[in-house]
């Protein structure tokens, strides 16, 4: 919940540097996910393969939308 509410949150501010901090703490989000993946699966919570793909198309997602936003004001 908290990964693309930051999202929202940093689409909605009005500079791009605000815009850039909030996606970055999304990303941080997305990190505590794959620690709690992590977690799950060395306490034997079942198989994590899909969780972890999900979390791996984010993270490029995140990535790109991050460049994307940052080569417009570069």
């Amino acid at each position: 919940v908290s990964i693309p509410a930051n999202i929202a949150e940093g689409f909605k501010k009005r500079g791009t540097r605000d815009t850039l901090r909030f996606l970055n703490i999304s990303h941080g989000s997305l990190e505590e996910c794959r620690y709690y993946i992590i977690l799950a699966k060395d306490l034997n919570y079942g198989n994590t393969d899909h969780l972890n793909n999900i979390i791996e198309e984010v993270s490029r997602l995140l990535d790109g939308y991050y460049k994307a936003i940052q080569s417009s004001v570069s």
